[in-house]
């Protein structure tokens, strides 16, 4: 189960296929502590291959078994969450370079994997931090991740709050999220929604995926930093060589 196969899935039906899946696992639901064991016998802890090399982070690695073993092996939804995506990279990065962005502010990091923005967010000295993911897998491995850089964990919301009331969030971070032209359309409409109820400011990490380059929310984005990707990231994303945080304002 390499990069590769995870970059292989088909992009357009991924995120139904995740719900599919995560449905699936809920009606043969392990306990916590089956879970975090698993992820810890079948992760490597990596530290200082990424933008940001202060954070450490339970991820996918060649020396881990399922690098390898026969994808249907694998008992848990797609583990998006055990790859640091370079969108994610970049938010992170941008916030432990600007805590001035987070610090004292609600946060809301959606579609949150493997939890390395909530975490940058925390660090930078956010009051409050909120990961959400539909998989509750992903949820347990931010909360670990939280603890391998010395937080407390962070709680974890695992509905779908895509098209959900808006909560009064000060900042929310989307990293990656853009993969799907239907996930897309129903992001721009729930962004729009926050920011117009709350005056909520939305960052977005994207590398330049096509889905996203494409989308006609790319008009209403402003780049705020970009940042090249460190050479392994950039050969791990077949060609991807830069990401870029965006603040999205409609008006």
């Amino acid at each position: 189960m390499n990069r590769a196969l995870f970059t292989s899935l088909r992009l357009r039906d991924a995120h139904l296929r995740k719900l599919f899946c995560v449905r699936q696992y809920v009606q043969h639901c392990k306990s916590e502590q089956d879970i975090m064991h698993f992820i810890s016998e079948n992760t490597e802890i990596v530290r200082g291959r990424s933008l940001t090399p202060e954070i450490s982070l339970r991820l996918f690695t060649a020396k881990c078994r399922f690098w390898t073993e026969r994808p249907e092996l694998w008992p848990f939804p797609e583990p998006f969450w055990a790859i640091y995506w370079p969108g994610g990279q970049a938010l992170a990065r941008y916030l432990l370079n600007f805590p001035e962005v987070s610090a004292g502010k609600r946060v809301l990091d959606l579609g949150c994997g493997c939890g390395a923005s909530a975490i940058a967010a925390k660090l930078s000295g956010a009051s409050h931090v909120v990961a959400n993911d539909i998989d509750p897998v992903a949820a347990i491995a931010t909360q670990m991740n939280c603890e391998l850089n010395g937080l407390e964990p962070l709680p974890c919301v695992t509905e779908n709050m895509i098209g959900s009331e808006p909560e009064n969030w000060d900042l929310i971070l989307l990293g990656d999220m853009f993969y799907d032209e239907t996930l897309a359309d129903c992001l721009h409409n729930w962004l729009h929604m926050c920011i117009k109820i709350h005056r909520t400011q939305i960052l977005i990490g994207d590398p330049g995926r096509a889905q996203f380059e494409s989308h006609s929310i790319k008009k209403l984005l402003y780049e705020q930093a970009q940042f090249e990707l460190p050479d392994s990231v950039k050969e791990e994303n077949y060609g991807l060589t830069s990401s870029t945080v965006w603040c999205y304002r409609p008006d």
